[in-house]
C-alpha cells in the first residue's frame, strides 16, 4: 500500500466516501504508518476477507492519541486478531506502560507479535488467552486501568463494560468499537444475533446512570465511556 493511501484491507469512518476518507488519511500527520500498513496486507493474505475486521488508520492514530493526551500507562484491550489496534495503542504507551490484550484464542497472535516487534512495541504487550469475562474478573477490582479499548464478541460487550468500568481510573475512558454495525443498527429486518447485541448494548448504555457516553462516527461507530463517580 502507497503512503495514505486507502484499500479493502483499511476499514474507513462510517457514512463518508472513499475520497473523502482518502483526504482524512493525506492531511493527518504523518498520513501513514508502514508497520500497520504491513500488517493490513499481511493479514489479508494470510486470512482472507477477515481483514475487515482491522480498524483503520485514521481510527488506530485517534486511539493512538487518546493514549499520549491522557498519560495513560496501563491500556487494556478486549479482542485483538491480528494485533492492529494494540499496534496503535501501544506505539501511544510511554516505554514502561503496559497494554494488556484479552484474546480467546492463538490463532492471530504469531502475526500480531510480528507486528508489533517491528514496531518495537512488543515488550510493551501481555496477551492473556482465554474468555475475556473470566480474565477481565481476575483484575485488581479497584481503579487502575486509563483506558481500554473492546472489540471482540459483540455479546460479550455489556459484560466485558460492568467489569471494565470499576477499574477505569477518573481520568480513564473506555472506548467501544463497531457501535454502528455498518448502519445495521437502523434496520428493523436485520434481526442477527450480531446486530441485536449491538443494539442492546447500545441501548444498556443511553440508559446507565453509572457513566458518561459519546457515540463517534470514526471507523464502524466508536462510543468513549466515562464512569460518572
Amino acid at each position: 500500500m502507497s503512503a495514505g493511501s486507502w484499500d479493502s484491507e483499511q476499514m474507513k469512518s462510517f457514512g463518508i466516501s472513499e475520497e473523502l476518507h482518502q483526504y482524512v488519511l493525506d492531511h493527518s500527520n504523518p498520513s501513514s504508518d508502514p508497520v500497520s500498513e504491513w500488517l493490513a496486507h499481511t493479514t489479508r493474505e494470510r486470512f482472507g476477507g477477515r481483514a475487515g475486521m482491522n480498524i483503520g488508520t485514521d481510527q488506530g492514530q485517534f486511539l493512538k492519541a487518546l493514549v499520549e493526551i491522557s498519560g495513560a500507562s496501563t491500556v487494556v484491550e478486549v479482542g485483538t486478531f491480528t494485533g492492529m489496534s494494540a499496534l496503535w495503542l501501544a506505539q501511544g504507551l510511554p516505554g514502561d506502560g503496559t497494554l494488556i490484550c484479552f484474546e480467546l484464542v492463538d490463532t492471530y497472535l504469531d502475526t500480531a507479535t510480528e507486528a508489533w516487534t517491528k514496531a518495537g512495541v512488543a515488550e510493551r504487550i501481555e496477551v492473556r488467552l482465554g474468555p475475556a469475562a473470566e480474565n477481565l474478573g481476575q483484575l485488581e477490582p479497584t481503579p487502575h486501568i486509563d483506558l481500554a479499548f473492546i472489540d471482540a464478541d459483540k455479546a460479550g460487550y455489556t459484560t466485558y463494560l460492568d467489569l471494565l468500568l470499576p477499574r477505569i481510573t477518573n481520568r480513564g475512558a473506555i472506548l467501544v468499537d463497531n457501535v454502528l454495525w455498518t448502519g445495521q443498527v437502523l434496520d428493523d429486518s436485520d434481526t442477527s444475533v450480531d446486530t441485536e447485541a449491538i443494539r442492546a448494548f447500545n441501548d444498556n448504555v443511553a440508559e446507565r446512570d453509572d457513566c458518561d457516553a459519546v457515540m463517534l462516527t470514526i471507523g464502524d461507530g466508536v462510543t468513549l465511556i466515562r464512569p460518572r463517580r
